[in-house]
């Protein structure tokens, strides 16, 4: 077993108060934290990110070579592990004693990240935050309470609210469908929402077919071939990722691999009516994917001659 040594500001040097997380645990926590680590890059440190606070470590992903980066950072903040301070403290699990030597006053981890709360308490106060049970963008709402950041967070949360009032003025939403479907593994994945693109989506006021409005709140589901004709729509969405280098190619590759020939029974794709788009931007919880993703829409969309499925 290692042993840790706790190298955090002594806890009498700040003041603090209670924070019930979502592990059931009441933890004494800094009011105002100066040095945060992250323990997942998607769900924390880029939100921190964007409200204008930099961890001083974070959780994040290795390429081929081994080098760290926090997923999706580069093109949704602009800010990695190489132009910052922060650092890199692995993945599952994060390197204990890397996470020490930086000092933080404040852990906050996932129930995803493997590492033992009992054991990252003894390097900071830990907190336990789960984006299943507060909601991607509930996350920003908790971060940005603990940080004090309220401030940064309405002027992102009013930007966002005008970015979909345009789509509304310019889109005739409720009469168009739309639906976001994946090949994974020989089978065709759809969301009930998926990620920033499906809130956008489904903010806007654009109607889904009745199988996915079926799909659970938060939830996906994994289907067969014989499903696909149930997944059309109007305008359909398939993303590819692009933090491993896939294409477009690779995105229409994996519906091929669900069903040889799927364009002919997609009324969509049929249609030129399908739009294949990066899955970091798409999938992300952060505000300016929001933002991306309301322009992709309105750009893609407004203004466009279609042709809508039979009713």
């Amino acid at each position: 077993m290692v042993v840790l040594v706790a190298f955090a500001i002594p806890a009498q040097a700040q003041e603090t108060r209670n924070f019930a997380d979502d592990a059931g645990r009441t933890v004494d926590i800094p009011t105002a934290p100066q040095r945060i680590a992250a323990l997942h890059d998607l769900s924390i440190t880029i939100p921190l990110i964007e409200l204008g606070v930099y961890p001083v470590a974070s959780h994040g992903r290795t390429t081929s070579e081994g080098v760290g980066f926090i997923r999706s950072s580069k093109v949704l903040t602009g800010v990695d592990f190489d132009n910052s301070d922060i650092e890199f403290v692995g993945n599952l699990p994060i390197d204990l004693e890397a996470l020490a030597a930086t000092e933080p006053d404040l852990i906050i981890t996932t129930p995803w990240q493997t590492a033992p709360v009992e054991q990252l308490e003894s390097i900071a106060p830990t907190i336990v935050l789960d984006d299943s049970i507060r909601g991607d963008f509930g996350m920003y709402e908790t971060l940005a309470e603990i940080t004090g950041t309220q401030s940064t967070l309405a002027i992102l949360a009013g930007r966002y609210e005008s970015q979909i009032e345009q789509i509304r003025r310019l889109i005739d939403t409720e009469a168009i469908s739309v639906n976001v479907i994946q090949g994974v593994n020989g089978e065709v994945l759809s969301w009930h929402t998926y990620g920033g693109l499906g809130i956008v989506l489904r903010d806007s006021g654009f109607t889904f077919p009745d199988r996915v409005n079926a799909i659970a709140q938060g939830g996906f589901d994994r289907m067969s071939a014989e499903a696909m004709p149930e997944l059309d729509a109007d305008i359909l969405f398939v993303t590819y990722r692009t933090d491993t280098l896939e294409t477009p190619e690779d995105a229409i590759a994996h519906l091929e691999a669900v069903m040889p020939n799927f364009c002919d029974f997609l009324h969509a794709c049929r249609n030129n009516q399908m739009i294949v788009m990066p899955r970091e931007e798409a999938s992300a919880t952060s505000y300016y994917a929001l933002g991306v993703m309301a322009y992709t829409v309105l750009s893609h969309i407004s203004g466009r001659d279609f042709v809508p499925m039979p009713r």
